[in-house]
């Protein structure tokens, strides 16, 4: 019943352009009210760490944005299972991790942070760089960061069948909640990190993660604004 729900959608959402923000939010309101006890759930389980950033980087093939979305939770031979663009997102994924931690900015961002936070240095620059992101969007794009994350929600519906079990148990909940806008403010990434310090890290002190950004705001942003082109111009030459 969903899969007919998406298609119908779908052909509404491409015939009528005028419609996709209310069509979003019908979407939303249809899927979240038969699972709102499993989302409740559900959110505890979930990490809500630089995924603003994965799905920027994967242009405008909204099937490369799902994979690039799912990248953490597909491993091995999985891989297989999707269909070309998803995995195409998958790896794309996998190359950005890997571009992002070798490169001597990060790692000089790590350091700076580590005495700070130590083994969770990684998590939690992660979060401060998508955090970045989400307020220098107009940097790097033509479009506002409300337009990526509406694109992305509907994208992430039309595709449902392909999101692997973990996704699916907090993606309406991800959605509902608007959690790509809630990366563009303060209080945004304290929730963030309520809930990774609820369930997952329970090491990591949302109040002391807020207070370091705030005392290190220009020093970690210049970082941020150092890194962000050269990994745009590492994704512009990939070729998957």
């Amino acid at each position: 019943m969903l899969h007919m729900y998406a298609n119908n959608v779908k052909t509404l959402y491409c015939r009528f352009p005028s419609m996709r923000h209310s069509l979003l939010f019908c979407a939303c309101c249809y899927c979240v009210a038969p699972v709102i006890f499993i989302t409740f759930v559900a959110v505890l389980n979930y990490w809500i760490l630089n995924y603003l950033a994965h799905i920027f980087l994967s242009g405008n093939n909204l099937r490369i944005q799902v994979g690039n979305f799912i990248g953490d939770f597909v491993k091995g031979s999985k891989l297989d299972d999707y269909p070309d663009s998803i995995r195409k997102g998958i790896r794309l994924h996998r190359l950005i991790d890997s571009y992002t931690d070798s490169h001597e900015v990060v790692v000089g961002a790590k350091a700076f942070i580590r005495p700070a936070f130590g083994r969770y240095s990684g998590i939690v620059l992660d979060m401060y760089f998508d955090y970045f992101l989400a307020v220098n969007i107009h940097r790097y794009a033509g479009h506002s960061l409300r337009f990526y994350a509406t694109r992305f929600y509907l994208a992430a519906l039309l595709n449902y069948a392909y999101l692997p079990i973990r996704v699916r148990s907090f993606i309406f909940h991800f959605i509902s909640t608007n959690r790509l806008m809630q990366y563009r403010t303060l209080e945004g990434l304290r929730f963030s990190l309520e809930i990774m310090s609820r369930r997952k890290v329970p090491a990591i002190d949302p109040g002391k993660t807020i207070s370091f950004l705030e005392e290190n705001k220009g020093e970690i942003e210049r970082r941020f604004l150092q890194f962000f082109p050269d990994l745009m111009a590492f994704v512009e030459r990939t070729h998957l």
